[in-house]
């Protein structure tokens, strides 16, 4: 069996992108394939759960090598566009990750002595020309419940003055079902509006708990799905 490197897989896709190369390819740019990294990472985490559940890795293995294809395509247009190439990516993660493990990679350092995760990221973002807030700059692509998440989290080690009780956040959502409770007499802009505050306390609630609230859906789906299954066959 042929054996290929990973030098290979960045000559296969400059070959694809070159002037012989194939018109799809040819033609992409990074944000025609934005959809592509997004499914290629959720079916790498479908591999994971598979992975799990049957103890066969090849599913993951190839899904891998699907985002490790998108990472490098990426890393081709960009240096066709002069602004980074692929070495600049592999130094910066290099650089980043032994920058936020002192405690493994700095001599003197104590093993057990983790650092401030926060506050070193915040170090790592000064002096760059993202001028973003640290609200703004959680991903807009996130799934929305994942990004009500992370503002979440940001909100409560920010001084953003969040001191709602449990309850008050209880009671919040209580009142959005309330009015959505009203049925036809709320126009369907309004019910988006007070569907999407709902969501987004459920997410405060499950901050409290310590539970994602993306995982928490996504296991109800599974059960509702297994549930009514079930049913479908015994019948």
């Amino acid at each position: 069996m042929k054996e290929y490197t990973f030098s290979d897989l960045q000559n296969i896709v400059k070959t694809l992108r070159g002037e012989n190369g194939c018109p799809w390819d040819q033609v992409q740019t990074h944000q025609s394939l934005e959809r592509c990294m997004i499914e290629e990472a959720y079916e790498a985490v479908e591999g994971i759960h598979l992975y799990a559940e049957t103890g066969d890795g090849e599913n993951l293995c190839e899904e891998l090598g699907d985002v490790l294809l998108q990472v490098i395509f990426h890393s081709q247009l960009a240096e066709e566009e002069g602004i980074f190439n692929l070495d600049d990516v592999i130094y910066g993660i290099c650089e980043k990750m032994i920058h936020r493990h002192p405690h493994v990679f700095c001599e003197g350092q104590a093993k057990t002595e983790l650092p401030n995760w926060d506050e070193m990221k915040k170090e790592e973002k000064r002096g760059k020309r993202d001028r973003r807030s640290e609200l703004e700059a959680v991903p807009r692509a996130f799934p929305a419940l994942i990004r009500a998440e992370k503002v979440q989290k940001k909100l409560e080690k920010g001084d953003y003055c969040q001191s709602e009780s449990l309850d008050e956040i209880c009671k919040e959502a209580e009142n959005r079902l309330k009015t959505l409770g009203e049925g036809n007499s709320i126009s369907g802009k309004r019910a988006e509006e007070e569907i999407g505050e709902l969501l987004y306390q459920i997410c405060r609630i499950a901050d409290h708990y310590d539970v994602h609230p993306e995982e928490a859906l996504a296991a109800a789906v599974d059960s509702r799905i297994w549930q009514f299954s079930s049913k479908a066959k015994q019948e």
